[in-house]
């Protein structure tokens, strides 16, 4: 059997291979992506959880599958993948547990923040070009607008 937790568990050599894309296991995964990862049935992984309708967040047991903090009841349970791959290592006893790290797809958002991005190295280029030094502290350039605008 085989658990492949998504995005970007970085286990031990022995443990996975993993790719070396740079990723960080920054990416939280939902109950359908742990199903998957797990091989389990839905309900399997609710039972296998640990939650408690009294305390929002229980502390860590070693013996379930943790989710991430949550500050209200409605959200739903999100999990880190280091932490699928512990408990399928541990608990579930699955010998060997094999990482896939996908890139996630380039949205839309991803597009506007490059092309934002690009736009700000330009105009910085042309402020440099100029012989106008970007202010890091536009506190400065602040207060002397304020002055001019007082005086007029």
């Amino acid at each position: 059997m085989v658990a492949m937790p998504p995005a970007g568990y970085a286990g031990t050599e022995s443990e996975a291979s993993v790719n070396p894309s740079g990723e960080s296991a920054e990416g939280l995964i939902g109950i359908d992506e742990v199903q998957r990862a797990l091989n389990r049935s839905r309900a399997s992984v609710y039972r296998y959880t640990n939650t408690d309708p009294r305390n929002l967040n229980p502390p860590f047991n070693p013996r379930k599958l943790n989710p991430e903090y949550r500050s209200d009841q409605k959200d739903p349970l999100m999990f880190h993948p280091n932490e699928v791959a512990r408990f399928a290592r541990d608990v579930l006893r699955i010998k060997e547990v094999t990482v896939e790290v996908l890139n996630s797809p380039y949205s839309a958002t991803q597009q506007l923040l490059s092309t934002i991005l690009e736009e700000l190295r330009e105009i910085r280029g042309l402020l440099a070009s100029s012989g106008v030094e970007p202010a890091a502290d536009l506190s400065s350039r602040l207060a002397a607008s304020e002055q001019k605008r007082s005086a007029a």
